[in-house]
């Protein structure tokens, strides 16, 4: 009978003895020792010019497997071809060979993409010395389990993939291209049962794709809010990439994706509200506390006063229904907290509303009722009583305002109109561009970096959510109403004009007025002119 398993002779059949020699012997300890020195002695892998050869590792490439080896989480940033994948092969490959009963998940953002991964290393394996190997028990494009019962699945990045199972290494191949949903609804289900294990490990590679859940994590790692060990390759250390190869890898693609894919920049898209040299500047701060969507970074302080603007949704796990809160008690303003849900029914959401809004010290509510969001302010004010719900007036001419009486013409809550939008925008853009909004949320930043002009307005790109953005887009429109600085004693367009007088004394261009070529629309809006770039006063 064939030593193979299945008539492939490559492959070690389970139940077959082996004698080795005193050399062999040797060699299996040094590679049970080292997982640099198996790699690099009998690992092969699939080169496109040369075929199947040895794998000749980079000095970073040792330096990775000896950081994957040495510690529990490793995140890593890193370009386009150079071996990040093939090097987490060959440790993985090591790790079930000689580590009993080990069990590896590879994820990727397609189920497929993880099963080519898992046919490299098979492939890897196929040419190891037989004395070298382990029986094999199962060998499919879905998984190997092996004699030592180790074993090796590869799924498509989610919380289905591996429910249930006990993992001693999750692998998570270009995490940044994997749907954010799925990404975020990972690590919130799945992610701390498999890492609640003393020796479990987690290993995430990728080039980066934007700002999104993978920048969180790698930015966490930097900043050591973390435990995860940040690894990152530079492609000039990369063995025949110059600036010769630089400059001709930018003309057969771009600038801008060599930023990305090479220099491995974390990029937004283009043609954001707020300039990309700003979002980029933008810090998230890790909330206080997280619970069930509601993240607070600062609690209510006596004697200040608090805005929480609200965007509501039906609760069926599409759009979100959101609430800002924001402390504007002095400048800058700040969101001290935020709530973000997507399943929560619509009868309930009032209830968290009056919640928040009351724990900060019974703050205004500004409601978008464009939808179900009248529904919302009818159980606010009518079965919750809440009493500081903004009003608006609705003018002919000057549109809505806010409201200081009970008029016929007055509602509770804010249509978001065409005119409404774009003032939010505008004054939300001048806002955080002059440090005069600090925002602390990751989420907020990342919708801010896909909300993005379409057409004559902004909106989130396709396949992302503006929720959070549109509650501010609401606080950008309501802090230039008169009833606001009434409320707050601070009139930020006051602010802003100083601001932008002193800069245009210093020969610097006014904040907020940008030449971008297209012609200016103005807006007339209770006794303000407005237009696209920004705003300023007037007395017609």
């Amino acid at each position: 009978m064939s030593d193979g398993y299945l008539g492939n002779e490559k492959l070690k059949r389970v139940g077959v003895e082996l004698s080795y020699t005193e050399e062999q012997v040797k060699e299996i300890i040094k590679c049970t020792e080292d997982p640099v020195y198996f790699i690099r002695n009998y690992v092969k892998i699939v080169n496109v010019d040369k075929g199947l050869v040895p794998f000749d590792m980079w000095s970073f490439q040792e330096k990775m497997v000896q950081d994957f080896h040495e510690n529990r989480f490793s995140i890593c940033k890193m370009p386009r071809q150079v071996g990040k994948t093939t090097t987490t092969v060959g440790y993985m490959l090591w790790c079930v060979l000689f580590q009993a009963d080990y069990t590896i998940g590879i994820l990727a953002n397609k189920g497929q993409l993880a099963q080519e991964i898992l046919s490299r290393l098979q492939k890897a394996y196929e040419y190891l010395p037989i004395w070298l190997q382990q029986g094999v028990i199962v060998w499919n494009k879905r998984n190997i389990e092996l004699e030592n019962g180790s074993k090796i699945y590869a799924y498509a990045t989610s919380a289905a993939g591996v429910r249930g199972g006990t993992y001693n290494l999750i692998f998570l191949d270009e995490f940044a291209f994997v749907p954010h949903n799925m990404a975020t609804e990972f690590f919130t289900s799945t992610y701390p049962v498999i890492s609640s294990g003393q020796t479990s490990k987690v290993i995430i590679v990728s080039t980066p794709n934007g700002l999104n859940l993978f920048y969180k994590m790698w930015t966490d790692a930097i900043e050591k809010r973390s435990t995860y060990k940040p690894i990152e390759v530079h492609w000039s250390m990369v063995p025949g990439r110059d600036v010769k190869w630089k400059e001709e890898t930018i003309r057969n693609t771009s600038e801008e994706q060599f930023r990305q894919e090479f220099e491995t920049e974390f990029i937004g898209s283009s043609a954001t509200l707020v300039s990309g040299a700003k979002l980029r500047s933008l810090a998230f701060h890790n909330p206080l506390s997280s619970e069930e969507g509601l993240d607070i970074y600062e609690q209510p302080q006596k004697g200040h006063l608090y805005i929480c603007t609200v965007d509501c949704a039906e609760g069926v796990e599409q759009d979100y229904s959101s609430i800002n809160v924001i402390d504007v008690s002095e400048v800058p303003y700040r969101q001290v907290a935020k709530y973000r849900n997507n399943k929560l029914p619509l009868l309930f959401f009032p209830t968290v509303i009056y919640s928040l809004a009351t724990r900060y010290n019974e703050s205004f509510v500004l409601i978008e009722t464009n939808n179900i969001g009248q529904q919302v302010v009818d159980i606010m004010h009518y079965e919750l009583e809440y009493e500081n719900i903004y009003k608006l007036d609705h003018h002919h001419i000057k549109g809505q305002t806010i409201s200081g009486g009970f008029k016929r013409s007055s509602n509770f809550g804010i249509r978001t109109t065409k005119t409404v939008k774009k003032i939010g925008c505008a004054n939300l853009k001048t806002l955080i561009e002059n440090d005069k909004l600090i925002i602390n949320d990751f989420d907020t930043i990342a919708e801010l970096n896909t909300f993005v002009r379409i057409r004559d307005s902004y909106a989130a790109e396709e396949g992302n959510h503006d929720d959070l953005v549109m509650g501010l887009v609401l606080f950008g429109w309501l802090s230039a109403q008169s009833r606001f600085k009434d409320e707050t004693n601070i009139d930020i367009r006051r602010v802003l004009l100083e601001e932008n007088s002193l800069l245009a004394e210093e020969d610097l261009a006014p904040v907020g007025i940008i030449d971008d070529g297209r012609k200016e629309e103005v807006i007339v809006d209770s006794g303000d002119v407005w237009t696209e770039r920004g705003y300023f006063t007037s007395n017609l």
